[in-house]
C-alpha cells in the first residue's frame, strides 16, 4: 500500500495547500493509529483498515516532506546570491543535502526516542497483567498515535503554503462521477503523465532505476537481518528491539557525519552514494565468511555469535543515514521545478514498489537450501547492481534538461517570484514562489 499512497491524491497536494493536505495527512494517520487503543482483538477487518489508513498517511507526509526541499534550497539567500554571480546549480545542491541531512537525523533522533519510550511502555504494562495480552501493545499504539499528532502542530505552524490553485477537475465537470473517483482518476492518470515526463528526462530515467533497484537492496537487507537475528540467531523481542534502536541511532550519526566526511574528502554528491553502497557491501560478506571453515572452528566471526550483529546495524544504520539524505537531496535536482510534489511522488512509488521483489526472491532460496546463510549471496549481488547505474547519471545535465522542460511547460517559476510578490489571492494567484522574506534587501532590490 505505500506504493500507493503517494498516487492517489498527491497532484490534488501539489497546488496552494501543501501545508494543509499535510496536516490531514498526519493527524489522519495519528488518529487512525491510536485507534488501536480501543480496537477489539477480534475486530480483524477494521484493524485492517486502520493499518491501511495509517500507512497511507504516513506515505503521503514523506512525499510532501520531501517536495518542500527543492523548494527551501532554490529560494535560499545563499543560493539566490550565487545565481546572481554564476550558476547557482552546485550551491542549491550542497545545501539541499545539508537541509536533507538535518531532517533525516532529526527524523532518526526523534525514532530512537519513541522506540524507548514504546519498549519501556512495554516493559512497565506487561507487568500490569491485562486481561487481554494485546492490550499493552495497543496502548504503545495509542502513545505512537499522540507523539504524532502532537509533534505535526510545529510544522503545519511554521511551515508556508504555497501560492497557486488546488486541484483543477474542470475538465471533469459534467460527469456523473462522483467526486471521489474523479479525484483518484485524475490522480493516476497524473502519475502516468508523470512517468512519461521521467521518461523524456534521460537523467531521471537512469537515476529512477538506480534508485528502484537501491530500495529494493535496502528492504531485502533488512528483512533478511531480522529473520536471520529470530531464527538463526535465536534473538528475542527485547534483543530484536534493541538492534532497531542501535541502527537508528547509528543513522542519526551517518545522517550529520556524512556531510562532513564529504568536505573532507572532496566528495560530490554522487559519490557520497556510491560510498554508501560500497560500505553496505559490509553486511553481506561479512554473513559470507560464515561458510569458511576456518572461521566456523573460532566459533565466533561471521555472524555466529547474536552480539556481532549489533555492529553491522550499526553499518547499516550509518550506510542509511548517508543514502537517506544524499538519494533525495540528489533527486530533486533533475526534476522540472515545479513539479516537486508528483515527481516525489514517483520517486516513492520507485521505492516502495520494488520492496516485495527482493524479499520473494530470499524466500525462494531460503525455501530451496532450508537455511538463511545463502541468501548473503544474492545481497552481496542485489547490493552491487545499481552502482554502474548510479555513475551514469549526470547531474548537471540532468538539472539542465529538466528546467528546459519545466520552462517549456510554464511550471518553472520559484527561483524569481517570492512570497512578498504574492499579493495573497490564492484562487487566482499563480502556482509560483514560496519563502518570502528571505531575501535581504538588496538581493531584493537587483531581483526586482
Amino acid at each position: 500500500m505505500r506504493s500507493l499512497e503517494s498516487s492517489l491524491l498527491i497532484e490534488y497536494i501539489a497546488g496552494a495547500h501543501r501545508k494543509r493536505l499535510l496536516l490531514g495527512f498526519a493527524f489522519t494517520g495519528a488518529v487512525a493509529t491510536a485507534a488501536f487503543l480501543i480496537v477489539m482483538p477480534q475486530w480483524y477487518l477494521l484493524a485492517s483498515v486502520l493499518v491501511i489508513i495509517g500507512v497511507v498517511s504516513l506515505g503521503s507526509t514523506f512525499v510532501l516532506l520531501n517536495s518542500f526541499l527543492p523548494l527551501l534550497a532554490a529560494n535560499h539567500p545563499e543560493v539566490r546570491h550565487e545565481g546572481l554571480q554564476h550558476d547557482s546549480q552546485s550551491a542549491q545542491l550542497k545545501l539541499s543535502v545539508q537541509i536533507s541531512s538535518k531532517g533525516v537525523g532529526l527524523g532518526y533522533a526523534a525514532a530512537v526516542c519513541v522506540q524507548i519510550f514504546s519498549i519501556v511502555m512495554l516493559v512497565l504494562l506487561k507487568k500490569a497483567n491485562f486481561a487481554s495480552e494485546s492490550t499493552p501493545l495497543r496502548c504503545v499504539l495509542f502513545g505512537v498515535g499522540i507523539f504524532w499528532a502532537a509533534l505535526t502542530i510545529p510544522g503545519a505552524l511554521w511551515l508556508r503554503d504555497r501560492p497557486g490553485p488546488s486541484l483543477n477537475t474542470s475538465s471533469m465537470r459534467g460527469t456523473r462521477l462522483p467526486v471521489a473517483l474523479q479525484y483518484v482518476i485524475f490522480a493516476w492518470s497524473s502519475v502516468w503523465k508523470t512517468a512519461k515526463t521521467a521518461a523524456h528526462l534521460r537523467q531521471t530515467g537512469i537515476f529512477l532505476i538506480a534508485w528502484f533497484l537501491l530500495s529494493d537492496a535496502v528492504a531485502t537487507v533488512s528483512g533478511t537481518a531480522i529473520l536471520f537475528a529470530r531464527t538463526e540467531l535465536h534473538m528475542g523481542t527485547i534483543a530484536i528491539a534493541l538492534l532497531s534502536i542501535t541502527a537508528t541511532a547509528s543513522g542519526i550519526a551517518g545522517a550529520f557525519a556524512w556531510p562532513r566526511i564529504s568536505q573532507r574528502y572532496g566528495f560530490q554528491t554522487k559519490s557520497a552514494i556510491i560510498a554508501c553502497v560500497l560500505l553496505m557491501e559490509i553486511i553481506p560478506f561479512y554473513g559470507l565468511i560464515g561458510f569458511l571453515p576456518f572461521v566456523q572452528s573460532w566459533g565466533v566471526g561471521g555472524l555466529q555469535q547474536a552480539w556481532e550483529i549489533y555492529p553491522l546495524g550499526f553499518v547499516h544504520g550509518f550506510v542509511m543515514g548517508g543514502l537517506s539524505s544524499y538519494c533525495r537531496a540528489f533527486y530533486g535536482e533533475i526534476i522540472p521545478p515545479g513539479s516537486e510534489a508528483a515527481f516525489y511522488a514517483l520517486y516513492a512509488i520507485t521505492d516502495k514498489g520494488s520492496s516485495a521483489v527482493g524479499p520473494t526472491l530470499v524466500g525462494l532460496i531460503i525455501d530451496k537450501v532450508g537455511t538463511i546463510r545463502p541468501a548473503f549471496a544474492f545481497l552481496a549481488v542485489i547490493i552491487a547492481l545499481p552502482l554502474p547505474i548510479l555513475y551514469l547519471v549526470d547531474v548537471e545535465k540532468g538539472h539542465a534538461d529538466a528546467v528546459a522542460l519545466s520552462e517549456k511547460e510554464n511550471t518553472y517559476a520559484y527561483q524569481d517570484v517570492a512570497m512578498d510578490d504574492f499579493d495573497g489571492d490564492e484562487d487566482h494567484a499563480p502556482n509560483t514562489g514560496l519563502m518570502g522574506g528571505w531575501e535581504d534587501e538588496e538581493l531584493d532590490d537587483r531581483r526586482r
